[in-house]
Parts: structure tokens; sequence; C-alpha cells
């Protein structure tokens, strides 16, 4: 007997799906939002961080890396501890502490962009 849809069929279907899309692109436009401000705050202009490579390349400026460091984020391992030294950098930065940026900047950054842009959080670049 001949199996029409495979397990594999039924996750491609369901990722690349309209409502999948849909969701993904709100939620991408909702942090897109909160890093303008933040990226405002630093003196960025704030439309960039709509561009999607290019906000990655600011972020990591913010952080006070080179731009050319956010190559680090297509390493597999690399990229995820990189991303949690920028956290931590922009929380710096920012007058944050470390827990803040590793819970709030790392793993819900939506939330944390969010306080930092709307909040009273000054940026003031450190030498590090």
């Amino acid at each position: 007997m001949l199996k029409l849809n495979t397990p594999m069929d039924d996750a491609l279907a369901m990722i690349f799906s309209g409502t999948s899309s849909a969701i993904m692109i709100a939620f991408y436009v909702v942090l897109a939002i909160a890093a303008w401000k933040m990226f405002s705050k630093a003196g960025y202009a704030g439309i960039l961080a709509f561009i999607p490579i290019v906000n990655i390349i600011i972020l990591v400026k913010i952080a006070g890396y080179s731009g050319w460091m956010s190559l680090l984020y297509i390493i597999p391992i690399v990229g995820w501890i990189f991303a949690i030294f920028v956290a931590l950098r922009i929380g710096t930065n920012f007058g944050k502490g470390s827990v803040f940026s590793v819970f709030l900047l790392w793993l819900f950054p939506m939330i944390g962009y969010f306080i930092i842009g709307l909040g009273r959080a000054r940026y003031v670049p450190r030498a590090h």
C-alpha cells in the first residue's frame, strides 16, 4: 500500500501554510517596531530594524563590536554564544544588568527591546 502523506509532508505543509506565515510575519513586525525604538535611542535610523540582515549588524554595532562580527551568527554553536555576548553588551550599554540582558534581551528580545526603547534607559557606549 502506498502512503500518500508522510509526517515530513505534514510538517512542511504546516510550516509553510498561510496561517503560520502570517503569525511569523506579525511577530517579526512587532520585534522590528521594538528594535526601532532601541535603534533610535542608540543614534541609528530606526527604519533599519525592518531590514533583515542590517538589523543584526546594527545590533552588533550597538553592542560595541565591529559590524563584521555579525557573521559569527551563521556559525551554528558560535552564533548562540555570540548572541549571549551581544545581549550582555547591549544591556550594559543601556544600563541594565546581566540578568535582564540574558532573560529579556537574549531569550525574549521583543519584551527587552520594548522595555529599553520605551523606558528611561539611555544609551551610553562603554569602553569594553
